[in-house]
């Protein structure tokens, strides 16, 4: 099993409320991407940190291997969150994939 773990910083330009709008969308976009590609077994976005945290958005999530990470990151469904709901957004972004 292969882990996929994203950590995005909102840019500062966007109010508390749009970045609450925005930090939703995400949610929204990328949970639901859940039963809609291959190999894909969980997916869980994190929105909510501790006063403590220095990201806003977490993605969490696992797939049966390498492989199928790959076909992920170039599925038409994905790349359209992506592009629509996170990018745009997105000041910064950490990324570690690993195997389990």
């Amino acid at each position: 099993m292969v882990k996929h773990v994203i950590l995005w910083k909102i840019k500062d330009e966007y109010s508390k409320e749009q970045i609450s709008g925005i930090k939703h969308g995400i949610k929204e976009g990328l949970e639901g991407l859940a039963g809609k590609i291959p190999g894909l077994i969980d997916i869980k976005v994190y929105t909510e940190g501790l006063e403590s945290s220095n990201v806003d958005v977490m993605l969490d999530s696992s797939f049966e291997n390498e492989d199928a990470l790959k076909t992920y990151a170039s599925h038409p469904a994905h790349v359209a969150v992506a592009d629509g709901k996170v990018r745009p957004f997105a000041a910064s972004r950490s990324c570690m994939d690993y195997e389990v």
